[in-house]
């Protein structure tokens, strides 16, 4: 049975499979093998966040990557050479985010990059990028203005996302629940930036073409890092809504929850649509109240990965691997960014070589198979397509933790946004 090994201990203590890991410079350095003098190793600069309330994110991110060298590495690394990989702390901070992508081009040597957490880091190192002339593939920030404005406007080359991006939170929900007509009265908590200023728009623009007959009663938005969410609760009941979509993530999604339910809201609602609640960290958080069936059959949620999906040999085989290594099952961001050096490395072979120019026409259009499924990357946007579903939050005996189940699969085709972009409004 494999071990369960912490994230303070796999980050700052451990020696894993040839891989050394130490601080300095407040990052994490791991290097695998030993690369023939003549040609060097794969530099592979990474970032996430791996302090603070969403570390979690940050450890799935190294482990999913971590696993892929490994696997990359025992078979002979890429045209001969091994993959080396430094990931440092992104802290959920812009400018942190464009400190560390300097240091990793100018002074460690990276080749490629990948990671962030923040759309708001996104954002600002994206420009960032052209000076640098180096591949950056995001594996979590979700703001639709990193593809939509950076390179299908701006035309900036060098960022590629492999996550799908808000359209899972707002479009993908709107598309499922018109589907219920007994749900009439929408309410929103919401992220008070742009997240979910953005998801809330796109939920409710794409649910009133498809429902002309939906109200929305009312909206709470909850700042960063809110921990007592009782008054937005009683707010948004005050107006008594059929269904709530909500876009607070990882902690304080599940402390919005469970919150809610010690508020009897389960009781006084049809539907509640977690934004990211299909990610693992989540699903965790809220097990026992899973176990004990106290939401009903009422808790709906989607992730940008969820580990339950599809039913294929490569995400099985995945999963199951993650499991060995680590001890616990993968989120969004362990598969995003175990597929990202994938990714990676198909473009090196493709290009045979490391020029940023010649591997950005390698990923542009590219089909590549993953955990996720088969992912094509848009030339126009460089944007990810791959199916992901919603579904039911509900526990199954095949499983220890809850799953999302009832599953509703929507093409991708059907609900991402495809150019020529329109402006979404991205305020209050």
């Amino acid at each position: 049975m494999a071990k369960n090994i912490s994230r303070r201990k796999f980050l700052k203590n451990a020696v894993i499979g040839g891989a050394a890991i130490g601080s300095g410079l407040g990052s994490y350095r791991i290097t695998y093998g030993q690369a023939k003098k003549a040609a060097g190793p794969i530099k592979i600069g990474g970032q996430g966040a791996i302090s603070g309330a969403h570390a979690d994110y940050g450890w799935q991110m190294t482990a999913g990557s971590t696993m892929a060298i490994e696997e990359i590495n025992s078979k002979g690394g890429v045209l001969g050479r091994k993959l080396e990989m430094k990931f440092m702390d992104e802290e959920l901070k812009p400018a942190t985010a464009v400190k560390n992508a300097r240091y990793l081009v100018t002074d460690w040597g990276a080749d490629v990059l990948f990671g962030v957490d923040s759309s708001g880091s996104a954002m600002a190192l994206g420009p960032v990028l052209a000076e640098l002339n180096r591949v950056h593939i995001f594996c979590h920030a979700a703001t639709h203005r990193l593809t939509e404005e950076l390179v299908a406007q701006r035309r900036i080359p060098q960022i590629f996302r492999i996550s799908v991006p808000t359209y899972q939170d707002g479009i993908l929900p709107a598309l499922i629940m018109e589907d219920f007509p007994e749900i009439k009265r929408w309410a929103g908590i919401h992220e008070d930036y742009e997240y979910g200023y953005v998801a809330w728009n796109t939920f409710k623009e794409t649910m009133k073409k498809v429902r002309p007959d939906v109200e929305f009663v009312s909206i709470a938005w909850a700042p960063f890092w809110t921990m007592d969410f009782s008054s937005h609760i009683a707010a948004v009941m005050a107006e008594k809504p059929d269904a709530i979509h909500t876009t607070k993530w990882a902690g304080e999604g599940v402390m919005l929850i469970r919150q809610a339910l010690t508020m009897g809201v389960f009781d006084n609602i049809k539907a509640w649509w977690q934004c990211m609640g299909g990610s693992v960290d989540v699903l965790q958080g809220i097990a026992r109240e899973v176990e004990a069936d106290k939401f009903k059959g009422k808790l709906w949620a989607s992730a940008r990965y969820i580990h339950n999906y599809p039913v294929t040999p490569e995400n099985r085989a995945f999963v199951e691997k993650f499991i060995k290594r680590w001890g616990r099952y993968p989120n969004y961001s362990a598969e995003t960014s175990y597929s990202s050096i994938y990714v990676i490395k198909a473009a090196v072979e493709k290009a045979k070589s490391l020029e940023t120019e010649k591997l950005i026409a390698a990923i542009e259009g590219m089909e590549i198979m993953t955990p996720a499924g088969k992912r094509y990357f848009r030339p126009e946007d460089h944007q990810a397509v791959y199916n992901v579903p919603g579904g039911r939050v509900i526990k199954s005996p095949d499983y220890p933790l809850p799953i999302l189940g009832d599953l509703r699969v929507i093409p991708a085709k059907d609900y991402y946004r495809h150019p020529p972009f329109t402006p979404i409004s991205a305020t209050k």
